[in-house]
């Protein structure tokens, strides 16, 4: 029995002080791994969202004016859908500012617009609520509106995933050139609609949740231009 030894009270102590030092290294190593990995989720869903808008956004805004019986009529005041309150000159693009823009086209070419479903689409930036939304309308003796359905950065389900910013960084979500390449701006001056040929669409987005990597909101910019060729093809 005199010849046993066990540990002494300064070897327990070195060894539990080793044991924390290591426990806490592979906390902080997973912890980090884990915040790395949430932030990462947060930008992939950003990216998507946004990316997905962008898509959208430009495929509608290429058919603009679409009309295979042009040159026609068909245009309609998008507030009331009649054709006698419309301005036939803006064709398919009935309104056009840097936070909203309203297109049309005949894309079932029956000779109409209204008469089938998102035909008439409008897209707006609520710059208080930092998001965009998306509206159609449909001339069913009236002017039957969808409403302003959430469509980038709303609130959807009790989640939201991203703020448009673009207000914040005074940049415009659209942007309008014409043949030579020169900003125009229909905004001010609706007279120049029929000049556009380009559409620049900006969004400028920021994650809804601060990335815990860095403490901060992670900002992304997507941005493309669309030629709406229908829009000026018969002018």
């Amino acid at each position: 029995m005199r010849k046993s030894r066990g540990f002494t009270l300064v070897e327990i102590i070195v060894a539990m002080a080793l044991g924390l030092v290591m426990l806490t290294a592979i906390y902080t190593a997973i912890n980090s791994a884990s915040r790395s990995s949430s932030g990462i989720e947060r930008k992939v869903i950003a990216q998507q969202d946004a990316r997905s808008a962008l898509e959208l956004m430009a495929m509608e805004m290429r058919m603009a004016s679409y009309d295979i019986n042009s040159p026609s009529l068909i245009w309609v005041d998008p507030v009331n859908c009649t054709n006698t309150s419309a301005n036939p000159t803006y064709r398919g693009i009935q309104a056009a500012t840097a936070n909203s823009i309203t297109i049309e086209m005949d894309i079932d070419n029956s000779g109409a617009v209204g008469d089938a479903a998102n035909e008439i689409i409008r897209y707006s930036y609520e710059m208080a609520s930092q998001h965009i939304t998306r509206e159609t309308r449909r001339d069913s003796g009236g002017c039957n509106t969808s409403g302003a359905q959430p469509f980038l950065g709303d609130t959807v389900a009790g989640r939201k995933t991203v703020n448009v910013v673009n207000a914040g960084s005074n940049v415009p979500v659209f942007r309008y050139f014409n043949t030579a390449g020169a900003e125009i701006d229909p905004g001010a001056n609706a007279a120049l609609i029929p000049a556009i040929r380009t559409i620049e669409i900006t969004l400028l987005v920021e994650t809804e949740d601060i990335d815990p990597s860095s403490g901060q909101k992670r900002r992304l910019v997507y941005s493309t231009r669309v030629s709406p060729r229908n829009h000026g093809f018969f002018r």
